[in-house]
């Protein structure tokens, strides 16, 4: 009886819990993210604008037009000394919300939270990113 109700317990508890995604999807989303980064501490928008998804290049329809967002709202993504990434969740079978730890220009610590969707060609994409000072130490 008792290893009934320790087995209905954890399966309610997997129910209730936000779906992870699998290590593929994670490891797409974050090798999106990484190279995004990277492009933008390369100087190179045009490889930084390929990471966004579609529904954020109806919004900046040009490299230049991007970047001067970036530049002018995410200083920490544009140019972060370190970066980590922290926990994942799947949204959706094609949409994850990944964490990423960073040390910006200035030395403060930030968390951004990158929304990514699956593309129909199977390639993540970047359709978000909410950018805020963390309490986080860094190391």
């Amino acid at each position: 009886m008792r290893r009934a109700i320790f087995a209905l317990a954890i399966v309610t508890l997997i129910l209730a819990s936000p779906a992870l995604a699998g290590d593929a999807e994670i490891k797409a989303g974050q090798a999106t993210i990484d190279g995004q980064l990277k492009a933008f501490m390369a100087d190179d928008g045009a490889a930084a604008y390929g990471f966004a998804a579609p529904n954020v290049k109806r919004i900046f329809p040009t490299v230049d037009t991007f970047m001067n967002m970036v530049t002018n709202g995410y200083a920490p993504v544009r140019k972060p000394r370190t970066y980590s990434f922290g926990k994942v969740q799947e949204m959706s079978p094609t949409s994850i919300i990944q964490q990423v730890l960073i040390v910006g220009p200035d030395g403060k610590d930030y968390e951004a939270v990158y929304t990514l969707e699956q593309q129909p060609d199977g390639t993540y994409r970047i359709t978000g990113c909410s950018l805020r000072a963390s309490n986080a130490l860094s190391t």
